[in-house]
């Protein structure tokens, strides 16, 4: 239930503070966060400078938020008209545009800032450069006009551990960038996922996603068909020596749960397991991040 001082706000044309919080997208950052946090680990042999990772985190969780602002912003008509959407903030009314803006602006400036001036400049670009590739180029321009919207797009999105990465160290490794590949690969199946179990609303929207514009059952072999990518892409960190025979552990049984889910996708023309294999999707990524650190740390200790 509201409290009286939030209901006094609202009644005075006011939002509350959680319309401000969830137009941050605070799940989708803290998932952000924690890859970046693992990106920040990998970077360096020992336990990385606090100070660093803490003002990174910060800065990269700021501007992270504030693309999810514009986000909302220049969402608000397609999110009217989708029911997973239609009770945000923007879309539904309780916060106007300017206020959504203002709030994108500030959070995304001093993100940045903060970057630039605390940790280092290289961050605060690809900062700038990931944020720019969210809210402008997937949001404003290639979810409206392809249905590889979320291929190109997802790109931005898979930025994190290397922001983590060069927030420590000041430098684009190779293996930052594998990780960012893992990212980039695991995104299709898993938003092609959500876009199967969403496929009406995104077809009433005018969204061009793949379900929508090449039918379910083509969705569904590309979901099946990413995985494969994505699996393989998985075992580049043991391949190369990035990582060890924990990590491999733990990525062979999630890559097991994960071809069963997709391969489920592939031959189901239920729309409960595209949602199903949505959410796992989830764990999936934040667990294989979670192998890396481990298997980082018990390397050092071993």
């Amino acid at each position: 239930m509201r409290n009286s001082n939030e209901a006094r706000l609202e009644g005075w044309g006011l939002p509350a503070w959680r319309d401000y919080w969830e137009l941050g997208k605070p799940r989708v950052v803290l998932v952000m966060l924690v890859c970046a946090l693992v990106g920040m680990a990998l970077a360096v042999p020992t336990l990385p400078p606090l100070d660093k990772a803490v003002l990174g985190l910060l800065g990269i969780g700021m501007a992270a938020m504030g693309a999810a602002a514009f986000n909302h912003l220049l969402d608000r008509r397609l999110d009217r008209l989708m029911l997973r959407t239609s009770s945000r903030p923007v879309a539904e009314g309780r916060l106007g545009g300017l206020q959504a803006a203002a709030y994108a602006s500030v959070m995304s400036i001093a993100g940045i800032t903060l970057l630039w001036v605390e940790v280092n400049p290289l961050t605060a670009w690809l900062t700038l450069a990931s944020l720019l590739g969210y809210a402008l180029v997937y949001t404003g321009f290639l979810k409206r006009v392809t249905p590889q919207n979320i291929t190109i797009g997802g790109l931005a999105g898979a930025a994190p551990p290397l922001l983590g990465w060069t927030a420590i160290t000041g430098q684009v490794h190779p293996n930052a960038l594998l990780l960012v590949l893992i990212i980039f690969a695991w995104t299709p199946p898993h938003f092609w996922a959500l876009a199967i179990y969403k496929r009406e609303e995104y077809a009433k929207a005018g969204v061009p996603m793949l379900p929508v514009t090449h039918g379910e059952d083509f969705a569904r072999l590309q979901v099946w068909l990413y995985t494969w990518l994505t699996v393989a892409v998985t075992l580049l960190p043991f391949v190369t020596g990035m990582s060890g025979w924990i990590y491999l552990a733990g990525i062979l049984v999630l890559n097991l749960r994960f071809l069963y889910w997709n391969w489920k996708v592939w031959k189901g023309q239920d729309l409960a397991t595209p949602l199903a294999s949505f959410w796992f999707s989830i764990r999936y990524i934040l667990l294989l991040f979670l192998f890396l650190l481990v298997d980082h740390y018990a390397s050092l200790m071993f």
